[in-house]
């Protein structure tokens, strides 16, 4: 089985889970925008990860438009983020991004990192003006993403785990 990892990574921990997938698994590995359906209809299982940014999971837009021409493939989606596993947000996060043809995919969550001094001028301002609001809210009323944005605070974090592949590669088996 001939396998690709198509990958949109804005700050580096996508790409090092589509990466690490192509290590335990061979197969080819590139940057989502650089992908052409006609060369990806050639493989027989399909990866493809983002981050996610505004509850939406960043390159999914190359697999709602292409779906139908990937219909006999097997597809598998991952998407990271900053906050820990928590699975009424990960089921709010499949809801919004995976619906109508994309309903039914196989979606795994791998925890991302933190870094506000390598955000975009534009997601750094965005992400001070969410912390600021969240802290606001008393703690006990938190979700656990504003819990995780809080204590991010401005600090670098790296929550990469090679053991958040576990469940994807099960999942190619």
């Amino acid at each position: 089985m001939k396998g690709i990892i198509l990958y949109t990574s804005k700050y580096g921990a996508t790409k090092r889970y589509a990466e690490w997938i192509a290590t335990e698994t061979g197969y080819d590995c590139i940057e989502t925008k650089k992908a052409k359906i006609d060369e990806v209809k050639q493989y027989d299982t399909i990866i493809l990860g983002g981050g996610i940014y505004a509850s939406g999971i960043a390159g999914l837009s190359f697999l709602k438009k292409n779906i139908a021409q990937l219909q006999r493939k097997k597809v598998i989606i991952f998407c990271d983020g900053a906050s820990p596993y928590d699975e009424k947000a990960f089921q709010q996060i499949i809801a919004y991004n995976l619906k109508d043809s994309l309903s039914g995919l196989p979606c795994f969550y791998c925890r991302g990192g933190w870094d506000m001094d390598a955000m975009s001028l534009v997601d750094r301002n965005l992400c001070k003006m969410l912390q600021k609001a969240v802290a606001k809210k008393k703690p006990e009323d938190c979700e656990v993403w504003e819990k995780a944005l809080l204590e991010a605070g401005d600090q670098k974090h790296d929550w990469t785990d090679k053991s958040y592949l576990a469940p994807i590669l099960e999942a190619l088996r």
